[in-house]
């Protein structure tokens, strides 16, 4: 039989007990925030009680092992696909680094049993291999065929899928319920604010008469412009005509211009006085 240090020392031996993910429901409720089987590393910290940083450590020094076991790494379209499908419709509510970071480490029931394989500082670990050899040591001796075996672990992953779904479809609800009251909320408001919007629009209609209104006097008034600056071209036409008309008469008759001397009115001087 095994003991608690081979597992934490042998990977043949956490091999052997790694499809037995039974176990960690009746340890302690592992609670997935995405709508699948699958946990994000926070998910496995929080089972653990320990912080995502030692759970990124344990998956960085066993990469290939809880790979094996069915840890992912999501990058590109896959990791956009995972977060529009599954945390999409979850009570995912911490900062959205989904959409920031360019990977996503998820871990399946599996994966989560081999972690708990592998931290040693962890009680809620220690709790899950206690009952892990336990109950391999009171499990029956004869030999499950591994068909069996796989749908067995099918069976759990789809039960855990199911309530994991309907937890989410709860969290749904909820969410709907608060859209439907917030819609209300805004209806009533809206209705208030009918009057005001119609008040405002009438105004604005005369508005707009009052400048369609100016508009057309403005162009009145640069018609009447125009004529009257077509009249004046016209008017200094008619000038020009006369002037030459008059020189042509003072040649036809020799007629010289008067000096202005001339023009100006004769001054009379003044009669003297009548001697006594």
């Amino acid at each position: 039989m095994y003991s608690d240090s081979v597992l934490l020392e042998s990977p043949s031996a956490r091999s052997g007990l790694a499809h037995k993910v039974e176990v960690l429901d009746k340890v302690k409720a592992l609670a997935f925030s995405t709508g699948s089987a699958q946990a994000t590393t926070r998910d496995v910290a929080n089972y653990f009680e320990v912080p995502p940083k030692t759970v990124e450590k344990l998956a960085e020094r066993h990469r290939e092992e809880l790979t094996h076991n069915g840890m992912t790494v999501l990058r590109g379209s896959d990791l956009e696909e995972f977060v529009t499908d599954k945390l999409s419709v979850t009570k995912f509510e911490g900062p959205s680094y989904p959409q920031r970071v360019r990977s996503l480490t998820v871990f399946d029931r599996r994966a989560v049993l081999n972690v708990a394989m592998l931290l040693r500082d962890s009680v809620i670990a220690q709790r899950v291999r206690t009952y892990l050899l336990n109950a391999e040591e009171s499990a029956p001796t004869h030999t499950v065929h591994p068909g069996v075996e796989a749908v067995q672990r099918a069976t759990e992953e789809l039960r855990q899928t199911v309530r994991t779904l309907a937890a989410g479809y709860g969290s749904l609800d909820r969410r709907v319920t608060r859209l439907e009251t917030s819609g209300a909320e805004l209806g009533a408001v809206l209705q208030e604010l009918g009057p005001v919007i119609g008040r405002m629009s009438a105004r604005v209609d005369r508005v707009d008469h009052r400048l369609a209104e100016t508009d057309r006097r403005t162009k009145r008034t640069e018609q009447v412009v125009c004529a009257m600056s077509q009249r004046l071209a016209d008017m200094g036409e008619e000038m020009r005509e006369m002037r030459q008309d008059l020189r042509s008469v003072m040649r036809a008759v020799d007629a010289r211009p008067v000096p202005p001397q001339l023009l100006l009115p004769r001054q009379t001087s003044p009669r003297p006085r009548d001697e006594k």
